[in-house]
């Protein structure tokens, strides 16, 4: 047996490293966050963006929590004041991130 085929098979049992610091993260955010996070559609210069707001907790934490974020979604985008804009309309799927992380959303303009 080589190498590589015993490497896939120590891929499921070893978890990933980055979803770890991020879930760490979240749980310190969500000890602080007692209000849901609104998700919603919002327009900026004509393309849609999807904002999350009312994030209570440190910037490095918003920070960590965009980057998850956007590379989830696969965007650009940015973070500041307690705001996370996402390029683009994923309101369904960061709401269901967001419920996956266990924060609690509040969904805004939804179909």
């Amino acid at each position: 047996m080589d190498w590589k085929a015993k490497l896939d098979g120590l891929k499921p049992e070893l978890p990933e490293g980055d979803e770890i610091r991020i879930e760490q993260k979240a749980d310190s955010a969500k000890k602080q966050q007692k209000e849901p996070l609104r998700v919603e559609l919002d327009k900026r210069n004509g393309k849609p963006a999807t904002l999350v707001t009312e994030f209570l907790g440190s910037d490095d934490e918003l920070k960590e929590l965009a980057k998850a974020l956007k590379v989830k979604c696969g965007a650009g985008g940015s973070s500041r004041d307690g705001e996370i804009l996402v390029q683009g309309d994923f309101r369904v799927k960061i709401a269901d991130i967001l419920l996956g992380m266990g924060f609690k959303v509040k969904k805004i303009n939804f179909k």
